[in-house]
C-alpha cells in the first residue's frame, strides 16, 4: 500500500490587518510626513523606509506580525513591498516611530514596545503630535541589554537618534528632524513644495520693491534733465 502525503497549502500573510490607516487625519498626515521625511534622508542608501505596513516576524505564523507607523531597516535594499517578512528579508528595523493617538497609547507604551525590544529595534520613538496622550509628547528609547532606556533629552530638549543619526524636537509641538552632520532640516514633498511657493512669493516681493524703486529714482531724475 501507498501512502501519499497531502501537500498542504501555502501559508498567506494578508497585506492588510483590516484596520484603518491613522485615528485622525493629523495622524495620517504626521505618518506620511514623517516617512516622507526619511526617505529623501536616505535616498540612494541602502536603506529601506517604510510605515503602515505589515512586519511579519515568526515564519509559518501569520498571526504574529506588527504594523509600525514608520520605521527604517539599514543595510536593506528599498523599493516598494506589500509585506515585510523578517525571515526573508534578514533584517529587522534600526528604528521604529510610532505616532501616538487615544486608540493607540496603551498599545505603543506595551504590547508594540515589547514586541519591538523581542525584535532587537535597536531605538523607539513616540510621538503624539496633539499632546494629550504622553508627557513629554515626544519620547525616545534605545535598546540596553533587550529593555528600552529612556533616551536623555538634549539642553534645547530635543532627542538625537544614534541609529539615524536624526535630532527630533518639538517646535510649537510639531515635530521637526535635523540632520545631525549637517544641521540641515529634513522635509516632506509637502513640506519641500511650501518651501520653494514661499521662496518664490519671496523673490517675486523683492523683484516688485526692486521696480517701485526703480521708477521712483527715474521719477526723481527727469526733472533735473539727467
Amino acid at each position: 500500500m501507498h501512502y501519499f502525503r497531502t501537500k498542504q497549502p501555502p501559508i498567506d500573510y494578508p497585506s492588510s490587518d483590516g484596520k484603518p490607516m491613522a485615528e485622525t487625519d493629523l495622524h495620517r498626515d504626521w505618518m506620511i510626513t514623517n516617512i516622507q521625511r526619511l526617505e529623501r534622508f536616505y535616498l540612494g542608501k541602502r536603506v529601506y523606509v517604510s510605515g503602515n505596513l505589515l512586519i511579519y516576524f515568526e515564519k509559518g505564523n501569520p498571526r504574529k506580525s506588527v504594523a509600525p507607523d514608520t520605521f527604517v531597516v539599514k543595510n536593506c535594499k528599498p523599493g516598494r513591498r506589500e509585506i515585510f517578512q523578517t525571515w526573508k528579508e534578514g533584517r529587522t528595523p534600526n528604528f521604529i516611530l510610532e505616532t501616538t493617538s487615544k486608540t493607540t497609547r496603551r498599545e505603543d507604551e506595551g504590547k508594540k514596545k515589547r514586541i519591538y525590544a523581542h525584535l532587537n529595534v535597536g531605538e523607539y520613538f513616540l510621538y503624539d503630535p496633539r499632546g494629550d496622550w504622553l508627557d513629554p509628547p515626544l519620547q525616545g528609547f534605545r535598546l540596553v541589554a533587550g529593555t528600552y532606556e529612556p533616551i536623555s533629552p538634549e539642553a534645547d530638549g530635543s532627542i538625537i537618534s544614534h541609529e539615524l543619526g536624526v535630532r527630533f524636537i518639538l517646535e510649537n509641538a510639531d515635530l521637526a528632524m535635523f540632520d545631525v552632520a549637517t544641521g540641515e532640516r529634513l522635509l516632506s514633498q509637502r513640506e519641500r513644495a511650501e518651501v520653494a511657493e514661499q521662496r518664490a512669493k519671496t523673490l517675486e516681493q523683492e523683484l516688485a520693491r526692486l521696480r517701485e524703486t526703480s521708477k521712483k529714482i527715474n521719477g526723481q531724475k527727469r526733472p533735473n534733465g539727467k
